[in-house]
């Protein structure tokens, strides 16, 4: 077995997405599902659940009467909210550890994914698509190969750091030179092996554009410019966030103004402080 093999097989060592977040995924994927459908499904996972349950008895929401049924549940929450609600705590068990070779602390991968997310929706919102939630999952999931990949690139980080600094460059294209394989990759073969769609597997191979047909594929381009507006805010850049490429061409393609990102970043901060509270419960 060689080594690009053993990195491979590390996927096993991950926590898989629950089967129910694989169901909730194909339901928003498709123009006909109900809330009946997704309560349907929700309903026989308990741990599931009862946290859906927990998160709507909370002093959060503040409501007058107990909140007893996953029915009732996604009901009063609305599809949208409870389907964001279980990926994001079917992530949150990967996500939130640390990713020492990223220079990542214990839950900034996770609020780096999460705002990645949020920030997709508002981006694919703002050009007039309604269904947003395979973005925000993409977006969410799209760092997932950095949890197999961290211990790698923590023992190679000093000839990454020097292709990166010296040679020109990007973070992952130095991992795919000293390693063998990157993070974007070994990302779509996490997704391909938990039966993830295969447009889902691609935008996460891509979220870098490093295909150049990805480049003019609309989903995989928002969740770039999602996670290129974390790094200018700052989230989740750790050793690798500022080295990466910036395609121009791409921003101009999607036709975003000043205006545009202002909105989306101006309501950005409030819509995370919420989404961590909401989890916190869960």
């Amino acid at each position: 077995m060689n080594e690009i093999q053993i990195i491979i097989k590390g996927i096993d060592r991950l926590d898989p997405i629950p089967q129910v977040a694989n169901k909730v995924m194909s339901i928003l994927e498709s123009p006909d599902s109900s809330v009946s459908e997704l309560a349907e499904v929700i309903k026989y996972d308990p741990s599931l659940t009862a946290n859906i349950l927990k998160i709507c008895n909370s002093a959060y929401f503040g409501l007058s009467r107990e909140i007893n049924s996953v029915q009732h549940a996604v009901n009063l929450l609305g599809m949208n909210q409870v389907a964001d609600l279980v990926l994001m705590s079917s992530a949150a068990k990967n996500l939130k550890k640390g990713q020492e070779g990223y220079d990542l602390k214990e839950g900034e991968l996770w609020r780096y994914s999460v705002s990645s997310a949020l920030l997709a929706r508002d981006l694919a919102a703002k050009k007039g698509q309604k269904d947003n939630h395979f973005v925000f999952t993409a977006a969410l999931l799209k760092d997932i190969g950095k949890l197999v990949l961290n211990q790698y690139v923590a023992d190679s980080y000093e000839k990454i750091n020097a292709l990166v600094n010296e040679d020109g460059l990007s973070f992952r294209e130095a991992e795919k030179e000293v390693i063998g394989i990157d993070h974007a990759e070994l990302g779509g073969m996490v997704a391909d092996k938990w039966k993830f769609s295969d447009k889902m597997v691609n935008i996460i191979r891509n979220h870098h554009l490093s295909e150049e047909s990805s480049i003019s594929d609309f989903e995989t381009s928002i969740v770039y410019l999602a996670d290129t507006m974390c790094m200018m805010m700052g989230i989740g850049v750790g050793c690798d966030g500022l080295a990466y490429r910036f395609y121009q061409d791409t921003i101009e393609e999607l036709d975003f103004s000043q205006r545009d990102f202002q909105e989306i970043m101006a309501g950005f901060g409030e819509k995370l402080y919420h989404v961590e509270e909401l989890v916190s419960f869960a």
